[in-house]
């Protein structure tokens, strides 16, 4: 088995996590090599819609709540974290407050966004009720049979593509080692008294990369990894998603703000591009995207904004959101196996979550393992479940 030299951190994943947690590690002074199965930044990160919208992602239950203080806490992270990578780069990363436009297009809608709004006052969160004369004022394109919306107008989008491009040069830049198609096939394990620690990884060819600490943050993938015992493990499954890229060929002004509807979204990208998804599919690693996806979505969006029909298809994507038990992330130390760090199971969340799961990450490689939000992400509240 051939061996390298080694490195501080070796990270898992080359998406939108594992790349912000590369730079800000790099930049805390330790040497970091970033290990890509495929190619770097051209996973599920790149089929993102690039959402910053907690407020109308909110959702009911415990589960729900952790995951709206963890998107509300980096969401404000984010305008320091762009302007430090635009800084950084020289690469305009897509931030604007769009705002959410969430509407009901009959009267079941109706009803449940009135259920949405009474919840979301009751959390005092920043969102008020529209007449449908009152949202076709703000969007002038939706169809007149809108019933009802709710607008969020704190909500923001990006583009995780230019994230993505920004993330790869500051990564570079700094000094990150990028290994791409470059697949892990195990974390290896030495005796640590009573329990074990990583040493390192073993990728598909049998060479072995030397770590002190790893970060596990493949996405969907991240379950398969092998080498580590039962215990240290954490459920992950793929959650595929279609999603299509649109545009206007006379420009901008068919929406200015996100619209998010049952069953889809759609977000103006503000170049006349508009991003349109997505199907939630549990249907494991399968990547074919299906006429009966695409129908479903173009057909739920026209109903509400008609002018949709009129846009160009410029490409149709298919993505694998990681999905947990409970669809809040894993971040935290494995308890049973030193040096292991997860980041992994953002589902929908990842281009939201970066800023915060790369601070809350470097903090644990450098020593600091305080952070209340980690609480609610432990990879141990899912020891009794089979990965």
């Amino acid at each position: 088995m051939r061996d390298n030299q080694g490195v501080d951190v070796a990270i898992v994943g080359g998406g939108v996590i594992g790349l912000a947690v590369a730079w800000r590690a790099r930049l805390r002074g330790l040497s970091v090599c970033v290990l890509e199965r495929d190619v770097a930044g051209h996973g599920t990160s790149r089929v993102a819609a690039g959402m910053l919208a907690p407020v109308a992602e909110a959702e009911f239950g415990a589960a729900g709540r952790r995951l709206l203080r963890l998107g509300r806490h980096s969401a404000g992270l984010w305008p320091g974290f762009a302007r430090e990578l635009e800084a950084a780069t020289g690469t305009y990363v897509g931030l604007i407050k769009s705002g959410t436009l969430l509407v009901a297009r009959d009267g079941d809608d109706a009803g449940e966004l009135d259920r949405q709004l009474a919840f979301r006052e009751s959390l005092e969160l920043p969102v008020r009720r529209l007449r449908p004369s009152e949202a076709r004022e703000l969007e002038p394109a939706l169809a007149p049979t809108v019933r009802l919306a709710l607008v969020a107008p704190d909500d923001c989008s990006v583009d995780p593509r230019l994230v993505l491009t920004a993330l790869l040069r500051a990564c570079r830049s700094a000094g990150v080692q990028l290994r791409e198609h470059t697949p892990v096939s195990d974390i290896e394990l030495a005796a640590d008294g009573t329990s074990q620690r990583v040493t390192g990884v073993t990728l598909d060819g049998g060479e072995r990369v030397s770590a002190g600490q790893i970060v596990l943050a493949a996405g969907a993938w991240s379950g398969g990894i092998g080498g580590l015992p039962p215990n240290a493990r954490v459920p992950v499954r793929p959650v595929k998603g279609q999603i299509l890229r649109l545009r206007d060929p006379h420009g901008p002004g068919l929406l200015r703000q996100v619209v998010r509807f049952r069953g889809g979204y759609l977000v103006p990208r503000g170049d006349g591009a508009y991003v349109l998804g997505a199907t939630v599919e549990e249907r494991g690693f399968e990547l074919a995207p299906t006429a009966g996806g695409m129908y479903e979505l173009l057909r739920d969006a026209h109903g509400l904004v008609p002018g949709v029909s009129e846009l160009q298809i410029e490409e149709l994507s298919v993505g694998l959101r990681p999905g947990t038990p409970d669809n809040v992330p894993t971040i935290g130390r494995a308890a049973s196996v030193a040096g292991l760090i997860w980041a992994t199971g953002h589902y929908r969340n990842g281009i939201l979550l970066a800023p915060l799961t790369a601070e809350l990450v470097v903090s644990m490689l450098c020593g600091c393992e305080t952070d209340p939000l980690l609480s609610g992400c432990a990879p141990e509240r899912f020891s009794a479940v089979p990965a």
